[in-house]
């Protein structure tokens, strides 16, 4: 499984990177990665067709992107996972502030 961490990212999102947030549109829209698009977890399956190779999977932590990042692997679909989610994004803003 390929990862990345939130500062590559951040270079990536530069060249306007394809970003796909898995969590459920409720905490979507309580924040989220600008220019990320929202597919949850729970509709992947439905809506594989939205995938891109070479997306950008994140969630919350990293735990549901890896998932779905594993299972899009098994689908011949070659997508990459953000280690730390939100999380880290939420950090790696809060270091820029200070």
């Amino acid at each position: 499984m390929r990862t990345i961490t939130m500062q590559e990212l951040v270079e990536v999102m530069k060249d306007e990177a394809d970003i796909i947030d898995v969590r459920e549109a409720f905490e979507y829209e309580a924040g989220h990665v600008p220019t990320a698009r929202n597919i949850p977890m729970s509709e992947i399956e439905s809506r594989i067709s939205e995938v891109n190779v070479g997306s950008y999977i994140i969630c919350q932590s990293g735990a549901r992107s890896a998932q779905v990042t594993q299972w899009l692997a098994t689908n011949d679909i070659d997508v990459i996972n953000v280690l730390g989610g939100t999380n880290a994004w939420d950090s790696c803003l809060a270091s820029k502030e200070k």
